[in-house]
């Protein structure tokens, strides 16, 4: 009887979703009409664009444009996005917003040609029609400049004030538009932005390849597109469900080059600049956010598997270079634009938030952001500078500031016999250690790592990229003997961490180069359970929660680059060397009675590409190259390998 009231249950609940859809879906088409439009740029070129305008005459109505290259289909003006008729966007429209969506540059039905990351000119020279009669150079900044200008001169009923957002790529181009400097635009919020695609952002993790994601899109995307189209371009077609094994038979990256062919210009480009010089310079957005004139909302999520270092840097890089900017940030517990109507932010995975933290934001936050700034209707003032969510605790705190002062760095010592000692205050945190080092002792850890038998990043089998495996547990990694585990005992009170968990590694390797991947893990108590009456069901019912492994964090760095990303070292083998570097920021409360956990590897795959342990280019190496290296991790007094906590005070 249970099992058939369940199934009656979803019916209702399907049926009234539908029900509203269609609702808003009417209410849309009786208050809104489409027209499509080629916009004029400096230099010729006309970039597609689509405008939906309500049919009320009698105020005027603010702007919020979306420029993006994944198509602002559907084309003809009797045809509706459906996503508009989402919470997300339906909100905008029942304010009587105008919405714009622009085909950038090059791609889909906007004339010229696209450019990845296109890089930000600061020395552009002005408009063609300026009174000195200077030239029509161009970027992503002045392509926005354009558009507004058209827009705020020809849209009926606008009301001359203009926002721009946008998730992941149009991320960027929310940026850009940040950098374009037309007076019209009064605020802007780049989401998940694309900021810096060599240190943290999608395609490497400092100087690693993020192989699966890199393949996976450029296949597809990175296609020529030599006309305008209303059509994608087929992406390569993995001939296997399971990702690890194609990704491994493969080999090395020389041969997914020749997969990809001679068209697919970014590919090539990133295959020939394996280091961070000039050419990953000008393509790294936070060098160039001075100077900005509108309000800045950076949004993001911690559990965000191709964005997160682009949010936490992008906001940071504001607040440095451009003091006077009204700039804001928001992180939630969310996967990749999980915020923006994907997800009602309650469980990501096995593990649950206890909110439905999307709806939170886009109520309280988003929505009065970019009411206040366009429509010049209620009040920011109940927006923090941030607004972070910490899991574990499972709840919303707003600060004055980020990075946080009132933060106490505390040391974990990596020890032998796989425990983990932290310090850095008066009393232990935790149940204590007894420590069994000696100043003259030489200690280490160590594991083979082998590239021929690489760590999977999740145990599942797959054909793409999990979005999960950002709170993956991570049981699976710890039984391997190529994973070294540290844990401390039962932590006796809360522990917040609130910022960079800084990994600072003694190492040596029998090889020239070698990759460290250091992860982040929260260790719930044996006998956990989820409440089933708690919001956020996840896969948490059915999945044993005792014991789970939450991956908090976790990060790669190639080793070469240890010491700089634009001139990498050969390690010397079997010598002490320092391997130092940032995870990107955490917002997570350890709780009484769990256990704080590391864990160490040299792979993380197929998520990152493996390294061959040689110092060669990785790029062009051959499948011959690729050996195994013995990975030792020392704790002696002389050389102590620790992590550096970011731990909140109370």
């Amino acid at each position: 009887m249970k099992k058939y009231f369940c199934l009656l249950l979803f019916a209702i609940l399907f049926i009234t979703n539908i029900t509203a859809q269609n609702s808003d879906s009417l209410w849309v088409r009786e208050n809104y009409y489409k027209v499509e439009k080629m916009l004029p740029m400096r230099d010729g070129i006309n970039l597609f664009t689509a405008f939906y305008i309500p049919k009320d005459t009698t105020v005027k109505h603010p702007i919020l444009l979306n420029r993006t290259p994944y198509t602002c289909s559907p084309y003809g003006e009797d045809k509706f996005n459906p996503r508009i008729y989402e919470t997300y966007w339906i909100n905008y429209l029942k304010e009587g917003y105008i919405i714009a969506i622009q085909d950038v540059r090059g791609k889909f039905m906007s004339e010229g040609e696209f450019v990845d990351v296109r890089p930000f000119n600061p020395n552009k020279k002005a408009r063609p029609d300026d009174p000195v009669g200077r030239g029509k150079e161009i970027d992503e900044a002045s392509d926005t400049y354009d558009a507004i200008e058209w827009m705020v001169n020809n849209v009926p009923y606008n009301n001359k004030r203009v926002g721009c957002f946008g998730i992941s790529y149009p991320g960027f181009y929310a940026t850009m538009a940040a950098l374009s400097g037309h007076p019209a635009l009064k605020a802007v919020s780049p989401q998940a932005p694309v900021t810096d695609w060599f240190q943290g952002d999608d395609f490497h993790h400092n100087g690693a390849f993020m192989l699966m994601d890199g393949f996976g899109f450029y296949s597809g995307f990175g296609l020529p597109r030599p006309k305008p189209t209303k059509d994608w371009s087929p992406g390569f077609r993995i001939p296997s469900q399971d990702n690890y094994d194609f990704y491994l038979k493969t080999g090395a990256l020389k041969n997914f080059s020749k997969i990809m062919g001679d068209s697919v210009a970014f590919w090539k480009d990133m295959m020939n600049h394996p280091d961070y010089d000039a050419w990953w310079e000008a393509r790294n957005a936070r060098n160039f956010v001075t100077n900005i004139k509108p309000a800045v909302l950076v949004v993001g999520g911690t559990f965000d598997a191709e964005d997160c270092f682009g949010a936490w840097s992008l906001y940071k890089a504001i607040e440095e270079k451009s003091k006077n900017t009204d700039n804001r940030m928001v992180m939630g517990p969310w996967f990749h634009g999980g915020w923006g109507g994907r997800s009602d932010g309650s469980y990501l995975g096995n593990v649950r938030f206890g909110k439905k933290t999307s709806e939170f934001y886009q109520r309280n936050i988003e929505f009065p952001f970019f009411n206040f700034y366009l429509k010049l209707k209620g009040t920011v003032h109940d927006i923090a500078e941030a607004t972070v969510f910490f899991t574990g605790e499972n709840e919303w705190r707003r600060f004055n500031e980020w990075p946080l002062k009132n933060i106490n760095y505390r040391h974990a010592f990596l020890l032998r016999d796989n425990m983990i000692a932290i310090m850095g205050d008066d009393h232990p945190i935790a149940e204590p250690i007894q420590l069994k080092v000696g100043h003259n002792d030489q200690v280490y850890s160590e594991y083979i790592s082998d590239p021929a038998h690489p760590v999977p990043y999740t145990e599942d089998i797959g054909l793409g990229r999990t979005r999960e495996y950002m709170t993956d547990d991570q049981r699976f990694a710890s039984r391997r003997p190529d994973v070294l585990t540290f844990s401390t005992g039962i932590l006796r009170e809360d522990l917040t961490l609130a910022g960079p968990v800084v990994a600072d590694l003694m190492v040596s390797i029998s090889t020239t180069d070698a990759d460290f991947v250091v992860k982040l893990i929260d260790v719930f108590p044996d006998e956990f359970k989820y409440d089933e009456k708690e919001i956020g069901k996840g896969n948490g019912l059915a999945y044993p929660m005792g014991g789970y492994q939450m991956l908090v964090r976790g990060e790669i760095m190639r080793g070469r680059y240890r010491n700089s990303f634009s001139a990498p070292e050969a390690f010397v083998p079997g010598k002490i060397t320092q391997v130092k570097y940032a995870l990107p920021d955490v917002a997570h409360t350890f709780k009484k009675g769990h256990k704080l956990m590391i864990q160490i590897q040299s792979s993380w795959f197929p998520l990152a590409d493996r390294n061959p342990q040689k110092f060669v280019d990785i790029y062009k190496c051959d499948d011959s190259d690729f050996q195994k290296a013995t990975i030792k991790i020392y704790h002696d007094a002389a050389n102590a390998s620790k992590i550096i906590l970011p731990v909140l005070k109370n």
